[in-house]
């Protein structure tokens, strides 16, 4: 497989005219940031909700406010610090959103598994990034090792979360509408 093959966009529009791929090309792209953009909502809320009863602090980003924004502690930041949070997740999702839409590769296996495992992929490297740059170097902060290890959980939680609902609503998706059911229903 070369490099061309992992990079080949999912849309192919081989003897399309130029308005029709620029057409095709901006509504991929629209529904991709919106599948993003719902998506990081959703996966920052559940990541939201597994760290919080089990670190019982606030997510670093009320460190962040308080540090370069408003000053004084993290604790007298809490809607800050979670707002702030939730618009990483959401920038993060609407980036996750356009890279899974232009990703070919793998193509033989199902959206929701794709996005399962890209997702985790993705959700580490979020984690890597959180815990070298954003922990050490912007604030200065050494996790031991249990909260370093449920700092990554979380990020995990938040990448399976992020690829499942970009995956389910992807194209390729039989009906991206309908709800899954099991053989005797739901």
């Amino acid at each position: 497989m070369s490099v061309s093959d992992l990079l080949r966009p999912i849309i192919d529009t081989e003897g399309d005219t130029e308005a029709t791929d620029e057409h095709s090309r901006l509504e991929h792209a629209t529904g991709a940031a919106v599948r993003g953009i719902q998506a990081g909502f959703v996966a920052t809320l559940i990541m939201t909700a597994f760290r919080l009863p089990i670190l019982r602090s606030l997510p670093p980003s009320a460190n962040f406010w308080s540090q370069y924004v408003a000053g004084g502690d993290p604790d007298d930041h809490p809607v800050a610090g979670l707002a702030l949070h939730l618009l990483y997740g959401v920038s993060s999702g609407v980036v996750f959103g356009a890279l899974f839409s232009l990703y070919d590769a793998g193509r033989s296996i199902e959206p929701e598994q794709r996005g399962l495992v890209w997702g985790s992929i993705y959700g580490m490297v979020l984690s890597a990034f959180g815990a070298q740059v954003m922990l050490k170097e912007l604030l200065d902060i050494r996790l031991e090792a249990d909260e370093l290890a449920l700092f990554h959980a979380g990020h995990l939680v938040y990448g399976l979360s992020l690829g499942a609902w970009v995956g389910s609503r992807t194209e390729g998706v039989e009906d991206p509408e309908r709800e899954y059911e099991y053989d005797s229903g739901n």
